[in-house]
């Protein structure tokens, strides 16, 4: 009996410790949980107060990025683009066909110079055209009309029917250098690039070419030119028109050439006025005559006289074929360009004097200058 009442005992105390050592367990799950659940309110907290301490620490940060970006301080080409860029426009040269239908014939660029619509172009941009369309730098299209163009110079002078426009403003080609910043804007290879810009430096000035008979004192530059260009602005850094494009050879890259803004400014204001280019006239047809030339026949270098025009000042003179021009004006003929240059520093109406060589004589007259419009 003690036996079994000592068994029974011993079985109640096995029973509670099991029972005791469940509760504990219980209660260490317990703990765990809570202990669990506080520290990741801790680690939540702390990452909580991160996150809205931190951010906006991250926004002033962007901010002062997009300020940085905004901020960023524009240079000359920059500054040139948004002056002149409103004030080029795109030229459009529409041809009739002999079935009567409208064709594009070509196009070009052109710069605004005067608010009320007056607009400077290459003569060749507009040669032919029996309509003539300009596209202004909001995209624009108005008809234009033709002052006036003269095929001597290549520029021509047009006017749209429109105020207030934005105007580029000349400067003054003579104080360009050889280095300065150029900025050429236009409409290359057509209205789908206008208003390109692109940029360089002036590479030589007074440069004289002969194109098709024409001679041009132009400026060269580096500054990309491309066909659709021609009439376009060629600018300094300081956003005033110091040429306008014109040229460009094609066999050479980098070599774009403008006709510089003084010599177009006389021609522009002649356009406007006359709708023509009043120049003075000799009335004579004529050949040069270089030294090899010379020393073979045994004459003078000088201008040949080919031929005279009736009623011009040279008939008058008592001027002849077979003739030869030595000195005009005080001076000697020794180029082929030299009595053209003279002529340019003269108006119609203007006595000139000119020593000529006749049958191995020497003979001085005075010529009165008359008017040549083409």
């Amino acid at each position: 009996m003690d036996y079994n009442n000592g068994s029974w005992q011993s079985g109640v105390k096995f029973v509670e410790e099991k029972r005791s050592k469940k509760i504990l367990r219980f209660l260490a799950l317990i703990f765990i949980v809570f202990f669990s659940a506080g520290i990741g309110g801790i680690i939540g907290g702390y990452y909580v107060k991160k996150n809205y301490t931190e951010a906006p620490l991250l926004n002033n940060q962007l901010n002062t990025k997009q300020e940085i970006v905004t901020n960023i301080p524009k240079n000359s080409i920059t500054k040139v683009a948004e002056v002149v860029g409103p004030a080029v426009v795109g030229i459009t040269n529409n041809v009739t066909t002999f079935t009567g239908r409208t064709v594009k014939q070509g196009t070009g660029s052109g710069i605004i110079f005067d608010k009320s619509g007056y607009i400077v172009t290459n003569q060749h941009v507009i040669d032919g055209a029996s309509e003539v369309y300009v596209t202004l730098a909001g995209g624009k299209k108005l008809p234009a009309r033709v002052i006036g163009a003269d095929y001597r110079t290549d520029l021509a002078v047009l006017k749209i029917e429109a105020q207030n426009l934005p105007v580029a403003k000349f400067g003054d080609s003579s104080k360009v250098r050889v280095g300065d910043i150029a900025v050429a804007i236009g409409n290359p290879l057509g209205e789908e690039f206008s208003g390109s810009v692109t940029a360089g430096v002036i590479s030589a000035v007074n440069r004289k070419m002969t194109v098709d008979g024409r001679t041009y004192k132009v400026i060269q530059t580096d500054a990309s030119i491309n066909p659709g260009n021609s009439g376009g602005a060629l600018c300094n850094e300081a956003g005033e028109v110091i040429g306008i494009n014109s040229l460009k050879i094609s066999s050479a890259e980098g070599m774009g050439f403008a006709i510089s803004i003084n010599e177009a400014k006389p021609i522009i204001e002649s356009l406007m006025k006359n709708g023509y280019v009043s120049r003075p006239f000799i009335g004579i047809y004529y050949e040069f005559i270089d030294e090899e030339i010379a020393d073979e026949y045994n004459v003078p270098v000088g201008v040949n006289i080919r031929g005279v025009e009736r009623g011009s000042g040279a008939e008058e003179a008592g001027i002849r074929p077979g003739d030869i021009i030595v000195n005009f004006d005080g001076v000697d003929i020794k180029r082929m360009e030299d009595l053209s240059d003279v002529l340019e520093k003269h108006k119609v109406g203007d006595i000139v004097s000119a020593r000529i060589w006749r049958d191995g004589k020497y003979i001085d007259v005075k010529i009165k200058l008359g008017e040549k419009t083409k």
